[in-house]
């Protein structure tokens, strides 16, 4: 990597540590016992913020507000590279570098810097735990390192998908992969979120047995699948701009079944907006893109549906079901609502959040799903010990 690549990132990395130490030291001087796991949750917001600036980043057309990876033309800030900033943007006023847009790409990178550094603290103190053992010589489980040494690989990776997506120019596949990346690093923030919650609140009794429980988890995890599938669906349509392929609904273009291109649409290895060939892409790879996202909320919403009304009969899950349910609702309102008002930013930001914090709370669905079905396993383990205890104890008896 030239000298100036690598300046560039020490100060993006110099700056990242700064914004990081906001949260750093909030989480310090808290009176909360359990700083690590403020810590954890702190950086969950964080990174539900990160994804829907990303959204707004990629949706304001601002994702190659500076051109060049890690700073902006070879500068750690748009201060420092304005001069190039204004240049460009005299030429190509409404092209994709301005002022603006540089500052906003630029923040993103920022906050996704601030939230490495949180995740490499988080990794250091759990090491740092975990080394320590009791008086009985055990560790404590929920400093166990590897997931959070697991998470600095995962946004070590986020990272690199990032700086591709600035130097391949917005490839759609390399765009959608990020998009991924970053939902996959707040699930895995949030099952360490709950981990730390496990530790404080041990789940003890289960509030049914584990033939009703079993299921559950089977559907949350299922509900998390089909949801990813539809995150990445709606990440392709966002980066091929297809959001406005379809401007009715239910039909699209009047017709239950328009005019498509699968081929063009879904052909992964091309330039934005052109075909593996290098022409440009037909309107009726937009309209299948469009398409098959819009149908598949169909799918997502029935799965869902089903995994909330099982899960709302468990007092336990009751209140994460709750908080799916309206979050679904809201998801799919502004689904609509981006077609009928034409594809406003702040609703397509909201959307894009929408998804964020489904993937937040099936995340938390699933890891209650499981601390329920674990206690009620070691419920019947239990029940089982105590049985054939008590069948042994009259053979016992008689051989006196």
């Amino acid at each position: 990597m030239p000298t100036m690549h690598l300046s560039a990132l020490a100060q993006l990395g110099l700056t990242g540590l700064l914004v990081a130490l906001l949260p750093l030291t909030m989480v310090w001087v808290s009176a909360d016992a359990n700083k690590y796991r403020k810590l954890v949750w702190i950086a969950v917001f964080l990174t539900v913020d990160l994804i829907m600036f990303g959204g707004f980043t990629r949706l304001s057309d601002s994702g190659l507000g500076c051109p060049d990876w890690p700073g902006c033309y070879g500068s750690a800030n748009p201060f420092l590279a304005h001069e190039h900033i204004v240049a460009a943007e005299t030429l190509m006023p409404t092209g994709p570098v301005t002022v603006v847009k540089a500052w906003i790409e630029m923040t993103h990178r920022y906050l996704a810097m601030a939230i490495g550094v949180l995740i490499v603290a988080m990794m250091v103190q759990a090491w740092r735990q975990w080394r320590k053992k009791d008086e009985q010589g055990s560790r404590r489980e929920e400093f166990a390192p590897a997931l959070p040494t697991a998470l600095f690989f995962f946004v070590c990776l986020q990272g690199a998908f990032g700086a591709w997506t600035v130097t391949l120019k917005l490839q759609p596949v390399i765009v959608t992969i990020h998009l991924l990346l970053g939902m996959g690093l707040l699930s895995l923030l949030v099952w360490l979120g709950g981990r730390q919650d496990h530790a404080v609140s041990p789940v003890l009794r289960a509030d049914a047995d584990a033939s009703v429980l079993r299921p559950v988890r089977a559907l949350a995890i299922l509900s998390t699948v089909l949801l990813g599938l539809q995150i990445a669906l709606g990440g392709w349509v966002s980066t091929n701009y297809a959001a406005l392929a379809c401007t009715d609904f239910p039909l699209c273009g009047g017709k239950v079944i328009p005019e498509m291109d699968f081929e063009h649409g879904f052909y992964l290895w091309r330039e934005l907006g052109k075909t593996a060939a290098g022409h440009y892409l037909p309107f009726s790879a937009l309209t299948a893109i469009h398409w098959v996202h819009r149908n598949f909320a169909f799918v997502v919403l029935a799965g869902i549906g089903y995994t909330v009304l099982r899960a709302w009969k468990l007092p336990s899950l009751r209140g994460t079901a709750r908080a799916i349910t309206l979050v679904l609702a809201l998801q799919a309102a502004t689904g609509m609502a981006t077609i009928y008002l034409n594809w406003p930013l702040s609703i397509a930001v909201m959307h894009n959040g929408g998804a964020a914090l489904l993937v937040l709370l099936l995340t938390m669905l699933n890891y209650k799903a499981k601390f329920q079905l674990d206690a009620a396993q070691n419920r019947n383990i239990q029940r089982s010990i105590h049985r054939d205890n008590f069948a042994a104890a009259p053979s016992a008896l008689s051989q006196k």
